[in-house]
Formats: structure tokens, C-alpha cells, sequence
């Protein structure tokens, strides 16, 4: 039957069932859509035939909230949902945001901070021995010792804290399955060890094979250091290939143990999971409360692909993904555009068609579907790799198709764009199509930043490919006749960034008349490259210093620099530009970033007054061929002789 699956005990009854195979437990509102990890996870299981029940954000304080269907057969299964529960309720400058786009009605408050480890705990009050299975991007992301940047301090693994059994780690259909099987054929949770993309808890390491073994907890408690270490050991070993079991070790003998990752999808695969009988939408049940606001962005778009071989060191898509492309067949994507289509609500537009990355559809090389990724070395960045495979025509191929659909008006890109990729591609046949047919006036693309030394800590390309492609851009669309613009996305803070290159942000902004209405301040999150640069202060790849702002005030200098014209950032701007010794840029040239203190609206029309009168001054002299202050005499007895004429009249 084609339903959403059920959400209470009636539900279960319904469809015949006496008890569920797997209880999951989610901290969004329950959303049957492709989109979201949950969704995809509870489908696979079903058509494995496991039966689930889903019980979205329970009541954290209350033990009876997790028993709406009493013990099930085999384990809990639990997800923070498609977000960190610690990035869906706070800022970058930790305040509680005002709106959560995955709960009801946008209601603040509906899931605990740290999601993951309450309901852990949550279960494991309740259910003393019953198997206990954590995923999801949470998990996923602090699954060994992690620096908590909300919390300003190193945690241990989520699997410990939560009191779980497994963690199913990055993309997790294979991995569920396999756990699922093996509970079901019943194999104890605690002799789980073998299944790839988890990580288990264990006091001996007698049974691995191949392992390397990480610094104690205690030891990069006690050094940061260590910690860098230890990051890029697991950073370098993320592929699902070439990556090693890696063990971790905790007081009291525990050691927590990651296997290597999962293998990437084949494409008939990723065609199985997507062709599953998703409902599509949020479950009725939220309907009385306005709905969930998270589909909104999502219902009519398109994924195409999953894995970046980008690797951005903000991103944390090399420990959940994976950097190698996994793709969807073309007949898998335009028979889910085929079903888009039949919904009431769709207006003839595609909103999106990608992925983390939406001009990926193959690996970066051949050499990657056997030999996995490079550890030590980056597709794109700091140039293209010799070996990379530069081609956009599947990808264009495919948006063809799909604007060709009947009743599809429009096909646009929304998903992220990598400009070096295309700059690196010698065909332009797919750049000029993209700014023909797929976007709504502006492309949204991601440079971060235009100093070179910040964009190394970035692993984003030099300056000068970004300017080469905004180049080419104009050119391409002013052929084309079309007036669309390029937005870009920046970041203040990054780790490397000081005031000097905040400046030179400033200075490329003001040079390129650009007025960013957002700005994104860095953001630690767990498991990436910048957040260990961040709490370490030192690149963990060459173990060398790293300038970082932890300072609140100057991160808000920083990040009001880039947003200049702002009047309320004045008192900041002005503040980094006397700390920076650049008060050359405070003045009333064209070039200058703020006036003087002080000067305000009246100083300005003060200038243009004068300026005026100036050149007024000019025209009068060659006018009359006299100098100004005999013109101005001269105008002086005029006025007064009008002044006698209209006096006599009066009389």
C-alpha cells in the first residue's frame, strides 16, 4: 500500500501489524520526501520488507513519548534529523534562531540541543537492553572525539555519550540493511562489528585486521596538537576504498571503532532508492498547524547526483558523502520530473537539478571507482589535477531532456555551481546553455573570498579564475541579450582571514559596485578541515600556524567590512580601518569605504555646494569674460535696481 508509513499505534494497526520491526525516532517532523535522510532511510528498510514506525520529535522530558508503539522486535533507530539539532537552533554568534524551518509551523523547541544523545538516553531509560542504531548527518559528523563549538570544548564520541550500540555513518542504505539483517537473523548487537559505514564500541581490538589506532581521548584532551593529528588521519581515510579502521581509545579500556566507509552507489541503485514510494510531502497531521516550511525549497527540485570532489575545507561533505560522484540514470530523473509534474501545485518550474554539487555527474577520474580517492590530494584545488575529466555534456544532456518535458515551462539551477570546474572545461557549449535556459536572472556561486591567502585555507581557487569567470559570464549573457547577474557568497572569519584581507574583501566589493545583502560569518562545525584549524590553530595537513579569529568583536568587524555601506556597521568599519592602519580609506575620494566621523549627510552637501558653486563660478568668468567678483557685483546692482523698480510700482 501506498501510504505514509504509520505514526501511531492505530496506524500500525491498519495496515495488520502487531508489532514493528524498528521504532524511528527523528528530530523533524516526519517528511516522506527524497529529500530528507529519514525518508529514505525508513523506505529502503520497507522494501526490504522490515516494518517501521515513526515517531517524530517526542517529548525529550517524558519516557512514555518513545512507547507509542510499545517495544519493537528489533531496535530504535534514531536521527537529529536533516540538520546538526545545534545548527537548526543557533546563529553562528550561538543566539537561538527565531524559526525552525523542519518543525510545524516553524515552532522553536520541538527537538533538544543535541538531539541525538537525549534520545539516546531518552530510549536507553526506558529500554535498558534493546538495540539502539544512530544515523544521520548528526551522528554521522561526531562520530569520534569532535570539537562542539556551541559547547567550546572537545567531546567524546556521540556513540558514547548517546549510549547507542552502532552509528550508521554517511549515506546509510547499505549499512542499515545490513545491520537490520543481521539483528534479524539474530546476531547480537554487540557482535555487529563487521558492517561497513559504522562504528562500534568494543574492549578488545583482537578481531581487526588492518587498523590504525588513534591517539588517546586523554590525549588530545590534553593537547590540541594531537587533536590536529588525529583529524587528519581520519580525514585521509574517509574513502571507501583506500580508507583503514580506525580505533579510538577511551578511559576504562573502551575503544570506539570505525570501519571504513560504505562503497558509493552504482546508478542502478541510486535509481532503486529514489524510485521508492515516497508520499512526497509532509504528513497530514501538520497540515492544522501551516505545514512544514522546509519542503518548500525542495518539492519541485530534482537531486542528481551525491558526493563533491570539490573538497572545500568549511564543507563536511568528505566525511558524510564521500568525494566520489554517485549519479542518478537520466530515466530515473525524468520519471520522478514525470511525477512532479502531475502535482496540483506545480506551476511548470523545476526549481532545481544537482546535489551538493550540480555540474558533477562522473568521478573526477577513472582511477576512482577502484581505487578510490586521493588522500593527500585535491581534484581541484590548488589547480585542477592533471588527471581530471573535465565534461559537462551528460549534465547538459539530461537538463535538455527535461525542459523538453510537456508541461515544464522552466529547468533552473539553484544547487551550487562550481565556476573552476567549468572555467576548466574547453567546450562552452554547457556555459552558454546554463545562461540561455537555466537561470532566473542571477546565478548564486560561491568564491568565499578574494584574498588567495584566505582562500587556501578555503581550498577554494585563486581570485583569478573567479574573476575570469565573472568575465566570462557578462560576455556570454551580453551576447545572449540578457540582463542576469552573478551573486556571490562570502564568508568573513574563515580561519586565515585578519583585517588586512577583510579589507581587500572590502576594497574588491567597492571596486565591483557589489552591495551583499547576506553575509556568512564561519561557522565550526564538527568534522572539516577549518573547524580543526579553528580549535587547533594549526592546518592539519602541514601542522602550521594558522591566524584565527575567536574574538566576537573582531569577527564583527570583519564581517561588517564586508557590508560597509551599512550605516549601522559605520562605528565598526571605522574601528578595523584605524586597528588596520588604512584610514586612507576614510574620506570623501571614490575610492574611501566611509567618511569621516562626523561629517554625515551635511559634510556631503556641504562638498556638493561647493563643488557647484565652483563650477558655476567657471562658466560665469568664461561667460562674460570678467572675474567672478566683478560678476557678482554686477549681479548685486542688478537685484537692487529690481529692488527700486518693484518699490516705485508699489508707491
Amino acid at each position: 500500500m501506498k501510504d505514509f508509513l504509520p505514526i501511531c499505534k492505530e496506524d500500525m494497526i491498519k495496515r495488520g501489524w502487531e508489532q514493528v520491526d524498528f521504532v524511528y525516532v527523528i528530530g523533524d517532523a516526519y517528511v516522506d520526501h527524497p529529500s530528507f535522510g529519514p525518508a529514505i532511510i525508513s523506505r529502503v528498510l520497507e522494501s526490504e520488507g522490515y516494518k517501521i514506525g515513526i515517531i517524530s520529535q517526542p517529548d525529550w522530558k517524558d519516557e512514555n513519548s518513545i512507547d507509542v508503539f510499545g517495544e519493537p522486535r528489533l531496535g530504535f533507530l534514531v536521527s537529529a534529523g536533516n540538520m546538526d539539532s545545534m545548527v537548526n537552533h543557533y546563529s553562528v554568534s550561538k543566539k537561538r534562531r527565531s524559526k525552525d524551518y523542519f518543525t510545524p509551523g516553524g515552532e522553536m523547541g520541538k527537538r533538544p540541543d543535541h538531539a541525538t544523545v537525549v534520545y539516546g538516553n531518552l530510549i536507553r531509560r526506558k529500554y535498558k537492553k534493546k538495540p539502539v542504531i544512530i544515523g544521520g548527518i548528526e551522528a554521522s559528523l561526531r562520530r569520534m572525539a569532535h570539537y562542539d563549538y556551541w559547547d567550546d570544548c572537545l567531546k567524546r564520541s556521540v556513540l558514547l555519550d548517546s549510549q547507542a550500540d552502532i552509528i550508521s555513518y554517511g549515506m546509510g542504505e547499505r549499512s542499515v540493511v545490513e545491520i537490520a539483517d543481521s539483528l534479524n537473523s539474530g546476531i547480537p548487537v554487540n557482535e555487529i562489528t563487521f558492517v561497513r559505514g559504522t562504528v562500534f564500541k568494543t574492549k578488545s581490538l583482537d578481531g581487526l585486521y588492518d587498523y590504525i589506532t588513534l591517539p588517546t581521548y586523554d590525549e588530545l584532551c590534553a593537547d590540541k596538537l594531537n587533536y590536529a593529528k588525529s583529524f587528519y588521519i581520519q580525514y585521509c581515510n574517509t574513502d571507501a576504498f583506500s580508507g583503514k579502521c580506525l580505533a579510538e581509545p577511551y578511559p576504562g579500556g573502551v575503544y570506539v571503532v570505525q570501519n571504513p566507509m560504505s562503497p558509493p552507489l552504482s546508478t542502478e541503485e541510486m535509481d532503486r532508492v529514489y524510485a521508492l514510494p515516497y508520499m512526497r510531502n509532509y504528513h497530514p497531521v501538520y497540515e492544522k498547524y501551516g505545514g512544514i516550511d522546509a519542503i518548500k525549497e525542495v518539492k519541485f527540485s530534482l537531486i542528481s547526483n551525491r558526493g563533491c570532489f570539490g573538497g572545500c575545507n568549511f564543507c563536511a561533505l568528505t566525511f558524510h558523502q564521500g568525494r566520489i560522484i554517485q549519479t542518478r540514470s537520466h530515466e530515473s530523473i525524468i520519471e520522478e520530473a514525470k511525477t512532479i509534474i502531475k502535482d496540483p501545485e506545480f506551476k511548470g518550474y523545476i526549481h532545481d537539478v544537482g546535489g551538493p554539487t550540480a555540474n558533477f555527474r562522473h568521478p573526477a577520474c577513472k582511477k576512482q571507482l577502484t581505487k578510490g580517492v586521493c588522500a593527500n590530494r585535491q581534484c581541484l584545488f590548488p589547480k585542477p589535477c592533471p588527471n581530471l575529466q573535465v565534461d559537462h555534456s551528460d549534465y547538459l544532456s539530461l537538463l535538455r531532456k527535461l525542459r523538453e518535458l510537456p508541461g515544464v515551462k522552466k529547468v533552473f539551477i539553484r544547487s551550487g555551481i562550481r565556476f573552476d570546474y567549468i572555467m576548466a572545461d574547453p567546450d562552452e557549449t554547457f556555459f552558454r546553455e546554463m545562461c540561455a535556459h537555466h537561470i532566473s536572472g542571477q546565478l548564486k556561486v560561491a568564491p568565499e573570498h578574494i584574498s588567495d591567502t584566505v582562500l587556501k585555507t578555503l581550498g577554494k581557487p585563486e581570485n583569478s579564475v573567479y574573476r575570469a569567470f565573472c568575465k566570462k559570464y557578462a560576455a556570454i549573457n551580453k551576447k545572449l541579450g540578457k540582463p542576469q547577474y552573478l551573486v556571490p557568497y562570502l564568508m568573513s572569519s574563515h580561519p586565515g582571514s585578519t583585517l588586512k584581507e577583510a579589507i581587500e574583501l572590502a576594497e574588491y566589493l567597492r571596486d565591483n559596485h557589489l552591495s551583499p545583502e547576506q553575509v556568512q560569518d564561519f561557522y565550526p562545525t564538527p568534522s572539516t578541515i577549518s573547524t580543526c584549524m579553528y580549535y587547533t590553530g594549526v592546518d592539519p595537513r602541514t601542522m602550521k600556524p594558522v591566524f584565527v579569529e575567536h574574538n566576537p568583536h573582531g569577527k564583527a568587524m570583519q564581517r561588517a567590512l564586508i557590508q560597509y555601506k551599512n550605516p549601522k556597521n559605520y562605528d565598526l568599519v571605522h574601528e578595523a580601518l584605524e586597528l588596520a592602519h588604512r584610514t586612507d580609506l576614510i574620506g570623501f575620494d571614490k575610492k574611501c569605504l566611509i567618511r569621516p566621523r562626523g561629517s554625515g549627510d551635511k559634510a556631503a552637501n556641504s562638498i556638493k555646494k561647493t563643488n557647484k558653486q565652483t563650477k558655476f563660478k567657471t562658466s560665469a568668468e568664461q561667460k562674460y569674460g570678467i572675474s567672478f567678483d566683478k560678476y557678482d557685483k554686477m549681479k548685486e546692482a542688478e537685484k537692487e535696481r529690481s529692488r527700486d523698480n518693484r518699490a516705485k510700482r508699489r508707491k
